[in-house]
């Protein structure tokens, strides 16, 4: 039984209790527990989860936030930079999946957070359980 950590960025709480549930329906189905962690953007899900692998409490673990694009710039800088940084902990050896979605409007993201549809919270949590699957093969 592994332990996970769901991160989530809380900016649009309403999308994010979709996420949430899609997540941890997938991890208790396949006899898990877990944990959630809230920080206020997508930009401090990297480090959030940086800071939780200190512990050494969690097997893995779940970002989950939403970005919506804007009229200005800064929708580029936070869906690359916490894309990124989620990528860089995967190298380092952890092992995160990554459900922040990056949309153009809320309509799409209602479609890819709600549960009875695309499920992407749901879909997050088994990336991380796949491939912390993969991790125990290589352990």
């Amino acid at each position: 039984m592994a332990h996970i950590l769901i991160a989530e960025a809380r900016f649009y709480a309403h999308l994010n209790d979709m996420l949430l549930a899609g997540a941890r329906a997938v991890i208790e189905a396949a006899g898990h527990t877990h944990e959630t962690v809230t920080v206020p953007g997508a930009l401090e899900l990297p480090g959030a989860i940086a800071l939780a692998a200190d512990s050494g409490r969690f097997d893995a673990y779940v970002a989950l936030g939403v970005v919506i694009r804007g009229e200005t710039y800064h929708f580029e800088i936070v869906a690359g930079e916490s894309a990124r940084g989620l990528m860089a902990l995967t190298m380092d050896g952890l092992v995160v999946g990554n459900g922040i979605l990056t949309v153009e409007n809320e309509e799409q993201a209602i479609v890819r957070a709600e549960p009875s549809q695309s499920n992407k919270g749901g879909g997050a949590a088994e990336a991380a359980l796949a491939m912390l699957t993969l991790k125990s093969k290589f352990s």
